[in-house]
């Protein structure tokens, strides 16, 4: 009987993440396991001949949320039985995957060329900062965990605004980065394509407009982010908010290139972090792929 040769796919996907170690896979004995661990669990369900990896695109950390992850994975059937269709895929992952806050959204079969992490030619964060709070237990029970609230009242929005300019750009970010152990590897030069602060909505809000709370979303966009750099630049702009850091502060920290420059206790917390999404070319998932290739 014939073997078709494993068949690769790349899955988007989402997750609510407070109660994971993060994306990336953890060995089982810790109290909080990794999205990528329920993932792999999801998919042996499956029956493949071989082990499936799930190669994640984009890294996220303890109590930080996708709205859109993804991952390549490449799956070989049993002799005889014919690739998966991508909604055939998408369904047998989520009926293994509930009652986890985890959900497929799509899949496409892609060559065998292709990579989720190497491929993918942007990655958009969106952190979610909650104005109006004079004490943490004023956040709504619905948004705990899913925004900020940093103290000391209502942030000065157009300070902000203003410093968020000097993000964009290529930069040497090194005072933007938690060390990590990849920090010598890695080159701290990145190029932020877009920072924007814009005002949101919060979960059925419009049901106490009277509490004078208001939601705003800062979205940054990049080819790839350091070890995180998205919430030392939002721990940074909400300082500039509170009138801590004047907005041309943020270029000297840039020109410092030095993590140890980052003002202490700054960096934003998980819970307001959400992964918005993964940009690839439409080259890249045209799913006219021939079988096999």
């Amino acid at each position: 009987m014939m073997v078709c040769p494993p068949t690769r796919y790349l899955v988007f996907f989402q997750y609510f993440g407070t109660k994971y170690s993060g994306v990336m896979e953890t060995s089982n004995d810790q109290s909080l396991i990794g999205v990528q661990n329920y993932l792999e669990k999801a998919v042996q369900n499956l029956k493949p001949v071989t082990p499936v990896k799930f190669h994640i695109s984009s890294r996220t950390d303890t109590g930080v949320h996708a709205l859109c992850n993804s991952a390549h994975l490449d799956i070989q059937r049993a002799p005889g039985k014919p690739a998966f269709e991508e909604k055939q895929l998408v369904h047998g992952l989520n009926r293994h995957l509930k009652p986890e806050p985890i959900c497929i959204l799509n899949a496409h079969r892609v060559p065998s060329t292709f990579h989720a992490r190497f491929s993918a030619l942007s990655r958009t964060y969106i952190y979610r900062v909650l104005m109006g709070c004079s004490h943490h237990s004023e956040i709504p029970v619905f948004e705990r965990d899913l925004c900020w609230a940093p103290g000391g009242g209502y942030l000065n929005v157009p300070a902000m605004q203003e410093a968020a300019q000097f993000l964009v750009g290529t930069h040497d970010f090194s005072t933007f980065r938690s060390l990590s152990s990849e920090t010598p590897f890695q080159s701290p030069v990145r190029t932020v394509l877009q920072v924007d602060i814009q005002p949101s909505s919060g979960f059925l809000s419009h049901h106490y407009e009277h509490r004078g709370l208001e939601f705003w979303e800062l979205k940054f966009r990049s080819r790839s982010f350091l070890y995180r750099q998205v919430r030392r630049m939002v721990g940074a702009l909400v300082a500039v908010g509170q009138g801590k850091l004047t907005p041309h502060r943020i270029k000297e920290l840039l020109e410092l290139k030095d993590s140890r420059a980052f003002p202490p206790n700054a960096m934003a917390p998980p819970s307001g972090l959400f992964l918005k999404s993964v940009e690839y070319s439409e080259a890249d998932l045209d799913t006219t792929v021939a079988p096999g290739e």
